[in-house]
């Protein structure tokens, strides 16, 4: 068997910069920063619009794009060629004559709205149909399906269409990216000069890619965003890009079809949105939209919420008399799961107990649980599905559920030297449903972490022991695997907890409901534990159970604050009395530590902050300073600010009646009152700022 490289991964949609630019060049001309052709046109002829968005097109179908969030209209974009073709000889068919706009209401499981079709037809004879449905439950939020048929008797050939080129007119701004990439960026970043990523949604390495399939560009009044509403992945580029104009965004994807006359190519169902402030309105409109077309979170058990212990301090050469010699201490300081971690197994894909540590097997494993129980704690158990060792029996038996690209490679999985299984073969599928139940059932685990970056997307599949419709059935099925993990923990234990920790990825929305515990996954900073608590949040709702990670993850190895202030849950690898190392990096938990661990985690369990309301809508993560955040339980308001220092006015936005009595709850320091009309505050403090708003 061969290996697949990583460089056979990208398609054409992976534009480069020089390709890029010439997509958003419409916008450079209509600037003034390219000299303007004659067919640039610079008048409105239809309007589509609600109370927020208004998209204007020209006589030659361009389109500009405007918000208006107070009564004053205000232009994001210009005019620029947004929809468009590429032909297999590179050229791009981008002038369609408008002929006609039509308006009617609908209602759907959307609710009541207006749908919209503008139609032109193009010089070489190819008609284009615009489809936009704008309703009164999101505005500002549109629906978009664009179709394109030749009315000629030549045929034409293309390779590519493209929705949403606009360019957001500005000089400084801030994005969210929902692409994954083995250097694990952040999936917030500044757009500065010679930024430039495509945003590829499919495999941007070996076993990094999938994502959740938006890219938003905001300055500090406002924001655009595209992406698409499919129930399924799809392998699409959301490039966005800084140019002499402002930063463009737009959606790619590679389609190669022969149109002959009457033959129609239609692209997927996107969406262009606008919004004010960061990129949580416009997650957080998509998970409602997506809501109702049938993919949702699910509502977490309490189980959930509940602070985590993990092993992973002692690493795989763990010893099971280190971990159950921890349990008595983890409830001590307030933690109430204990996960065992990578270890236990002989191998990735054969699942076989390690009977250097269970000589007894079934029977050792059985017992361990069983004392993680005693201890007050409750069992969980890591487990890489989807992931075969070479070597492995299971590998032997089994080669034909194998993931295999058109030249009959294998994909690899690198962290464990492993190969993809395919997700959605009947056989693999089996294989893990049985293996969950034997987990949950048998051994008595009450919750599972499937962990590791390769589960958040996979490649196309070529076996054909598959007999796949199509290669792309691995990539639109992978959420299915996932169900099927779900579904069998949960057939066994109502109140099982799954955990989803795809490892440094940016998750893949079309998985989310399947899980019901997201963790920072491997957070390079404190600033990650945030902004992906903020992202999550917005896709799986304002009381998702979002953990961030082992807090020695967080800057100086013991930032809880980033976790508790933004509603997340606490969580920490420690080891007691053990070495507890990694990567030369010691974790055990001394005296001081200990202290300040139980402090944190006292904190976390009476406020449960986890289970309010975050208000992600109030403040903006890029250019509000200090950075900010806000949970709403029980009738009060919790904020926390971040800054390495900051000595000055902080605002307490979202309050509502009244007079509120402020606490400094890490420190238990009153700090005065405030009002909805008096709201800001002068303050100092170093790190962090934690306040609890009570109503008088």
């Amino acid at each position: 068997m061969t290996s697949q490289s990583s460089t056979s991964l990208k398609p054409a949609t992976a534009l480069h910069r020089r390709g890029l630019l010439k997509l958003f060049s419409g916008t450079m001309i209509a600037s003034g920063l390219m000299p303007l052709p004659v067919f640039a046109q610079s008048a409105s002829i239809a309007t589509v619009s609600d109370d927020v968005l208004s998209i204007d097109f020209d006589l030659g179908l361009n389109s500009r794009v405007s918000i208006d969030p107070t009564g004053n209209r205000l232009g994001l974009t210009e005019f620029a060629p947004s929809e468009t073709v590429t032909r297999s000889d590179g050229r791009v068919i981008d002038r369609f004559s408008f002929s006609e706009k039509t308006q009617r209401k609908i209602r759907d499981e959307h609710g009541d709205g207006t749908v919209f079709v503008i139609r032109g037809t193009s010089a070489e004879g190819l008609e284009k149909v615009v489809k936009i449905r704008l309703y009164d439950r999101f505005p500002g939020f549109a629906l978009t399906r664009v179709t394109y048929r030749n009315t000629q008797a030549t045929p034409v050939a293309i390779t590519r269409w493209t929705s949403h080129a606009h360019t957001l007119k500005g000089a400084a701004f801030w994005s969210f990216s929902g692409s994954s990439h083995d250097d694990r960026r952040d999936w917030v970043q500044p757009v500065k000069a010679g930024f430039d990523q495509p945003n590829f949604m499919g495999m941007n390495a070996s076993d990094y890619g999938g994502g959740t399939p938006i890219v938003d560009v905001w300055r500090p009044d406002a924001g655009l965003a595209v992406g698409h509403i499919e129930l399924t992945p799809k392998l699409i580029s959301l490039p966005l890009v800084a140019t002499p104009a402002g930063a463009g965004v737009a959606i790619c994807r590679d389609c190669p079809v022969t149109l002959a006359q009457g033959d129609e190519l239609a692209t997927l169902d996107t969406f262009i949105s606008v919004h004010r402030r960061d990129h949580f309105a416009t997650l957080d409109t998509y998970r409602r939209v997506m809501a109702d077309r049938g993919l949702a979170a699910p509502k977490p058990p309490a189980a959930s919420y509940e602070p985590v212990w993990c092993a992973w301090g002692y690493q795989r050469n763990f010893t099971v008399e280190e971990i159950e010699g921890t349990l008595a201490k983890a409830k001590a300081v307030g933690l109430s799961w204990a996960v065992l971690d990578d270890g236990w197994q002989t191998s990735e894909g054969d699942w076989y107990l390690d009977t250097k540590k269970f000589p007894r097997k079934d029977a050792d494993m059985v017992a361990f649980v069983q004392s993680i129980k005693k201890a007050g704690l409750k069992p969980r158990l890591w487990l890489a599905p989807l992931a075969v060792d070479p070597g492995t029996d299971l590998l032997h038996d089994h080669t034909d559920m194998l993931l295999l690209d058109q030249n009959g490679a294998v994909q690899n999985v690198t962290w464990w030297n492993a190969f993809y299984l395919c997700p959605a073969y009947r056989p693999t599928q089996d294989y893990y449903r049985q293996l969950v139940r034997k987990i949950i059932g048998e051994w008595g685990f009450e919750g599972l972490k499937l962990d590791g970056q390769h589960m958040n997307g996979v490649a196309p599949c070529y076996n054909p022991a598959h007999n796949h419709a199509h290669p792309e059935e691995s990539v639109e099925q992978l959420q299915t695997f996932w169900k099927l993990i779900y579904d069998a923990a949960r057939e066994v234990n109502p109140d099982a907890v799954v955990e989803f920790c795809p490892c440094g990825t940016s998750y893949a929305f079309h998985n989310l409901p399947y899980t019901n515990h997201v963790p920072a996954s491997d957070p390079l900073s404190s600033w990650q534990v945030r902004l992906k608590g903020k992202s999550l949040k917005a896709l799986m709702g304002g009381a998702a159970a979002y953990a961030g990670d082992h807090v020695e993850l967080s800057d100086g190895g013991d930032d809880f604050a980033s976790t508790v202030g933004i509603g997340g849950i606490v969580s920490t690898k420690f080891a007691w009395p053990g070495p507890g190392h990694e990567k030369g990096e010691n974790y055990q938990l001394t005296p001081e530590r200990e202290a300040l661990w139980r402090k944190w985690i006292a904190i976390y369990n009476t406020k449960q902050l986890a289970q309010g309301q975050y208000r992600g809508e109030l403040y903006d993560i890029g250019f509000d300073k200090p950075e900010a955040h806000a949970v709403e339980k029980d009738g009060k308001l919790y904020y926390a600010f971040y800054a390495p220092k900051w000595e000055g006015p902080v605002e307490l936005r979202g309050l509502t009646k009244g007079r509120y009595r402020l606490v400094d709850y890490y420190n238990d320091i009153g700090l005065g009152e405030v009002t909805p009309a008096k709201n800001r505050l002068a303050v100092r403090f170093d790190r962090f700022l934690l306040i609890e708003a009570i109503p008088v």
